[in-house]
């Protein structure tokens, strides 16, 4: 299969940052996003700034994607049902919101009439509807039996191969194979400015704010259905929507507060729902940074009925061999049910022994054996070696089609910009994640010796410098003191502010 890389293509870029008016104020906002990569095949964003300017800068960008997506298929998707939904999902008694992520869908709607393409004149409860859109379902008993499945290894699965015992996860979305979601494939870069949240990737669809897919430098969570439950939400059980539960995870630094980034954080997240979720669901989480290696990889099953929240880790005898983690559409954990189907097993025999498990054996296995004709995502995530694989289908199944192979530290740790770059040249710091000594790289042309200032957490100050434009463009700092733990390096002049994340281990 033909392999695109996106080093070939950066000369393909639209960088947009701009200002504009906006319809619905009396001020100009800076529109902090740029098309990172464009294709006929999908779309990637990358917005950075707060809540409110990343959903303005996504609404601006995508607001014809969004439009599209909302009037041709979420609408038609509920079809007399669809006021119903905007009812259901108004009701602050049935599903519990962060305020944050409110205000950012608000901003989104301002994007999209700044740039106008909300000829439709949707709203904020039309954009709610979409990123709850199989919670709804669960409660109205609409939901469908879409497939999805994700085969997770690390450890000693991958151990012999070039991954030297650190993870990877391929995942099949299935879905189905609609014109419009055809049409508006997209992946969002956040990096949030916020001090408590970390950079994060969300691979769907147009509109989308939660995480139907997502991942971060140490974390990725996808969402399958839950297809052989049969049972339903109910009103009145403040549900989180399951694509926020799984935002929070991966957007939130350290969610549980333990000093890892790993599958737990997932867990954290949805127990923080206690009554369940709207809809049976499973989530593969995998973590290459774990506190323990049962918090590598996890599979959550989650219900609104009793038990409401099973998590399968590979102690559990699944059968899977060995430090691999296998999750398609039905229920194993949960009650003991151990009900396999034939992806599973064909899965499992070809595993063998469990080990060997390299990035593209880990491809090849679930192209041939955990494939559907309705496959229209297809993805590959394995930090230790910033790969990030992304493919759709546009006419032939997603497992079968061209994808793109991304370097995804470049993608989530480009710097963010938090007013418009004034210099040619990416401030970078590498390694990333480091452990004793980092480095910031500056653009060559800096007109003026810039203050350099390391934040921790609850923005406390850890380490502040001063570079010599003259002495390179290469700065070095000792980090080996800091706690482990994820940083904001601030780079200021007199006439900007550059920020760039690093992670400490």
């Amino acid at each position: 299969m033909k392999t695109i890389s996106i080093q070939n293509l950066k000369n393909t870029l639209l960088i947009v940052c701009f200002c504009v008016l906006c319809s619905n104020f009396t001020f100009s906002q800076t529109v902090q996003g740029e098309i990172y990569y464009d294709s006929p095949a999908f779309k990637v964003l990358r917005v950075w700034g707060t809540h409110q300017e990343r959903g303005f800068a996504y609404g601006y960008l995508a607001g014809a994607q969004i439009s599209q997506m909302i009037n041709n298929y979420l609408k038609p998707s509920f079809g007399v049902y669809y006021n119903t939904a905007r009812n259901i999902v108004s009701n602050a008694a049935n599903f519990q919101f962060d305020p944050k992520h409110l205000v950012e869908i608000n901003a989104i709607v301002a994007g999209m009439n700044a740039s106008g393409n909300n000829a439709s004149n949707l709203d904020t409860v039309d954009l709610l509807v979409g990123n709850c859109m199989l919670d709804i379902q669960g409660v109205l008993m609409l939901q469908s039996g879409l497939g999805c499945s994700s085969l997770m290894s690390w450890g000693d699965a991958t151990s012999s191969t070039i991954l030297a015992g650190h993870a990877v996860v391929t995942r099949h979305l299935d879905w189905t194979s609609n014109t419009t979601l055809l049409n508006n494939h997209m992946l969002v870069i956040h990096q949030p400015s916020e001090a408590d949240e970390q950079n994060w990737i969300m691979a769907g669809f147009a509109g989308m704010v939660g995480a139907l897919s997502g991942v971060n430098n140490q974390l990725a969570l996808f969402q399958h259905v839950m297809s052989d439950y049969n049972g339903s939400g109910s009103a009145g059980k403040a549900y989180k929507p399951i694509w926020m539960a799984m935002r929070q995870a991966l957007e939130e630094i350290d969610y549980n507060a333990d000093g890892y980034n790993d599958a737990s954080d997932a867990m954290a997240s949805f127990n923080d729902s206690p009554n369940g979720f709207a809809a049976g669901f499973l989530i593969s989480a995998l973590a290459d940074n774990a506190l323990h290696d049962s918090l590598s990889a996890m599979v959550s099953e989650l219900t609104p009925t009793l038990p409401t929240h099973t998590y399968r880790t590979s102690l559990f005898p699944d059968s899977i061999p060995g430090d691999n983690l296998y999750s398609a559409n039905y229920q194993i954990g949960r009650n003991n049910m151990l009900h396999f189907c034939s992806r599973y097993n064909a899965v499992k025999t070809q595993l063998g022994d469990g080990t060997a498990m390299g990035i593209e054996e880990s491809w090849a296995l679930m192209r041939d054996w955990s494939h559907q004709s309705n496959n229209i995502q297809v993805m590959q995530y394995a930090p230790f070696l910033n790969h990030f694989r992304f493919g759709v289908k546009k006419t032939i199944p997603a497992y079968q089609s061209e994808y793109v192979d991304f370097d995804l530290q470049e993608m989530l740790n480009e710097v963010t910009r938090v007013v418009p770059l004034t210099y040619q040249g990416a401030y970078t710091v590498f390694p990333n994640p480091g452990k004793e000594q980092i480095f910031l790289r500056l653009p060559e042309k800096m007109l003026e010796t810039p203050l350099v200032e390391i934040y921790g957490q609850q923005q406390k100050i850890m380490s502040n410098q001063s570079h010599v434009p003259d002495s390179g463009n290469l700065m070095s700092m000792d980090v080996s003191h800091f706690p482990t733990g994820v940083y904001i390096i601030k780079v200021i002049t007199s006439r900007e502010i550059n920020c760039v994340k690093f992670i400490k281990y």
